[in-house]
């Protein structure tokens, strides 16, 4: 193995790592202070990369948020704060007096979008109560016979005595919010069997824009949303969309929408999704070319976190992406997912579209924000070749592959890349039949832009394109996600006690692996709705209530009954479960322990990830005539306290598969598979006392593709020697700096 790259400090960090391993492996794991942490996990500066280079550029650069005004460049800005105060009024004062603007306050993730000159962003960075300054970035969607048993197992869970007559799980009482572009509330599709629209409210963020889209300076529109106040009742009264005769003008949310929770048995061919009688909620935060910007999502989760009770949200599904080049740790959207987490809602996101590069090479790295964040479900795409058998079934060319390379720079001026192990799991996304938007207006129903801009769309559907049961085909990651969030509707239906990283252990565990496909490529696997029921309805049901309460222990009984046999039928055909998850970002572990026994890291206010633990809580109002613990009116985001993450019995399966290389499918690009099938035998070190974290050291790098790592075959990734965006390194390998997609344009029509 080469080590001439290595620096003498990384190798001693290994080497300490490695004799560590023995202590590490017999204590029980536990949270230490992370603010003792390596000065590698400071910052070196709060601006974001992107935004520098903008601020810097000699000519103002063609993006949504920088622009030239009366001479003078100015920015559109996220700015994430830390302050005692929670209104942040003294850093507003400071925006405006600067010759800014606030446009709104985001108290999910305390910070303000605002108007800066760009010459004034790097003070505004040095205050005391500032954490980081982000772009408002673009977002975009990411492009996108669902119930057969051949696709997600979801036809299992309902018997059927007629054509649209069944009884069963079917999302009953679940919320689902579809952050997209909109969604056709009157299609037909999304009724229920009395034919009323199962989309209970529309709500528009795009509405809300208007001195952001004008580059308003001067100006301090934020406000605070007190429950029962004349603010929160004319904000809503202004991004209402109920009854809108264009409600998506771009096609793509109402196709996402019904893929999640479609109601289509009452034709031929049938488009019914995964969830046919759960509620949805349509968040439009995208204009009619797919398109938005970060403030725009951020504004739509933080609708959502507050709404949540009232409309019984229990799911979010976000088929859309913007650049993830911050890391994890400080990409506003990321810290939005994360609150929404923390608030119980299970937040399930397309992996992106970026995985061939122009040339028709395979990139690794190009997933999206915030599909980087861990706290989240990230989904790839898998082509059922059209057979019910998954022996045959491909990871879709165009689904992104991890690891994460979203990063940060660190007090020493090196670049620390997050490495996290993505996507998830993988859900079919190739040619997925659905319904297809048009004008709510019989007389003149005008097809949506992405079916106008392709007409194969709509012609590849083969259904009768009546008004109101129009039909559209799409493929992408964008179709496997809602795939994805029709399964944890029914699933919390089924169980409404489980929290959202206890459902993301759920469907990672009971996934089907795919044959010659790796970590890197599929998760663990493609998901399998009736075997994450199987597991679900064992489970005991006062998860959620037990962990708030504080009255539940690591090692606890997590069974009302017994673990269900970790196999299901497809199509005739015996398949094993994956029976692995995905904990702290880059390691693998697996064993009926995670099941059987209750771990802290089921507790969804925490989030594990690159040796970090945080506790992430929702505050909520108070006061006379407001619910109790319903309306969140910020969050707090601290190190987490010591304690016991993982409990005893679980097998850690990260020393089986040795250095990575890609030629020989090892360490990340070790098959699934074939790693299930190693645990099934028996392999893989079971953790009789758990592991250690104390004073930010953590386990061991875990599965990542680390800064200074020699791969063999000479496969250098080091930051600033051979890995550059889009470079293509000795192996044939495309890593992908960020989850941009590297000049390739992605087909809505899918591959063969």
């Amino acid at each position: 193995m080469k080590t001439s790259s290595i620096s003498l400090r990384q190798r001693l960090r290994s080497a300490l790592s490695c004799a560590l391993a023995a202590v590490l492996l017999t204590t029980p794991l536990v949270n230490g202070d992370v603010s003792a942490a390596p000065n590698d996990k400071q910052p070196k500066s709060k601006v974001a990369r992107d935004l520098e280079a903008g601020i810097d550029a000699a000519v103002t650069e063609k993006t949504v948020w920088a622009k030239e005004k009366g001479g003078r460049r100015y920015v559109q800005a996220m700015i994430i704060a830390d302050a005692s105060d929670p209104e942040l009024a003294d850093l507003r004062a400071h925006i405006v007096k600067a010759g800014g603007a606030v446009y709104a306050h985001y108290v999910s993730i305390n910070a303000l979008s605002v108007l800066l000159p760009a010459n004034q962003v790097r003070a505004i960075a040095k205050r005391d109560d500032v954490v980081s300054v982000s772009p408002n970035r673009e977002t975009k969607q990411t492009a996108s016979l669902l119930e057969e048993a051949a696709a997600t197992l979801s036809s299992k869970v309902r018997e059927y005595s007629s054509n649209g007559v069944y009884t069963g799980l079917d999302g009953s009482g679940i919320g689902i919010a579809i952050l997209d572009s909109g969604v056709m509330a009157n299609h037909r599709n999304l009724t229920n069997a009395a034919g009323a629209s199962r989309v209970i409210k529309s709500v528009d963020m795009l509405k809300s824009t208007t001195n952001r889209a004008q580059w308003t300076s001067g100006v301090n529109t934020s406000s605070s949303l007190q429950p029962g106040s004349s603010a929160l009742a004319s904000y809503e009264n202004l991004i209402s969309s109920t009854g809108a005769l264009v409600a998506d003008p771009y096609g793509h949310g109402t196709h996402v929408a019904s893929v999640a929770a479609g109601r289509g048995f009452y034709q031929s061919p049938d488009s019914t999704g995964v969830a046919p009688n759960a509620n949805i909620i349509d968040v439009r935060v995208l204009d009619a070319q797919g398109r938005g910007q970060m403030s725009d999502v951020i504004e739509g989760i933080e609708w959502v976190i507050y709404n949540a009770k009232a409309h019984n949200i229990r799911v979010m599904n976000l088929s859309l992406a913007a650049a993830s080049i911050e890391s994890w740790q400080t990409d506003p959207l990321c810290r939005a997912v994360r609150s929404a987490v923390a608030a119980g809602i299970t937040v399930v996101v397309a992996a992106g579209n970026f995985g061939l590069s122009a040339s028709g090479q395979e990139i690794h790295g190009a997933i999206g924000a915030p599909g980087n964040d861990p706290s989240v479900i990230t989904v790839g795409a898998v082509n059922l070749k059209g057979t019910g058998p998954r022996n045959d079934d491909l990871v879709n060319n165009f689904s992104s592959r991890g690891p994460t390379r979203s990063g940060y720079v660190d007090a020493n001026g090196v670049r620390r890349v997050d490495n996290l192990l993505k996507p998830d799991l993988v859900a079919p996304g190739n040619k997925i039949l659905g319904a297809g938007a048009t004008a709510a207006v019989s007389s003149a129903p005008a097809w949506n832009a992405l079916a106008t801009l392709n007409p194969g769309l709509v012609s590849a559907s083969g259904g009768t394109q009546a008004y109101r049961q129009t039909l559209m085909m799409l493929s992408g990651t964008s179709v496997a996600a809602p795939a994805v969030s029709g399964a944890v509707a029914i699933m919390l239906q089924r169980n409404p006690s489980l929290t959202p990283p206890l459902v993301k252990a759920i469907l990672q565990y009971t996934a089907t692996p795919l044959p010659g496909f790796n970590l890197l490529q599929q998760g663990t696997g493609m998901l399998s709705t009736e075997s994450a029921l199987k597991l679900a309805r064992e489970l005991r049901t006062d998860v959620d209530a037990r962990i708030a309460a504080g009255t539940i222990s690591a090692g606890a009984s997590m069974l009302n009954g017994s673990m269900p046999e970790q196999s299901s039928d497809i199509s005739g055909t015996r398949y094993k479960w994956s029976r692995m998850i995905f904990v702290g970002g880059n390691h693998v572990v697996g064993g009926d322990a995670l099941f059987t026994k209750f771990h802290p890291l089921w507790d969804p206010r925490l989030t594990w990830a690159n040796g970090i633990v945080r506790m992430r809580q929702p505050v909520y109002w108070s006061g006379s005539g407001i619910a109790a613990n319903t309306f969140p009116r910020y969050f707090t985001d601290a190190i987490a306290p010591n304690q016991t993450l993982l409990a005893s019995g679980v097998v850690r399966l990260n020393g089986l598969v040795g250095t990575s290389s890609r030629n020989a499918k090892t360490g990340v690009f070790t098959r699934t598979a074939t790693l299930s099938d190693w645990l099934l035998g028996g392999s893989g070190l079971v953790l009789s006392e758990g592991l250690v974290l104390s004073e930010g050291l953590v386990l061991s790098e875990g599965l990542v593709l680390s800064e200074g790592l020699v791969l063999s075959e000479g496969l250098v990734l080091s930051e600033g020697l051979v890995l550059s965006e889009g470079f293509v390194l000795s192996e044939g390998l495309v890593l992908s700096e960020y989850g941009t997609p590297v000049a390739y344009q992605f087909n809505p029509l899918g591959e063969p």
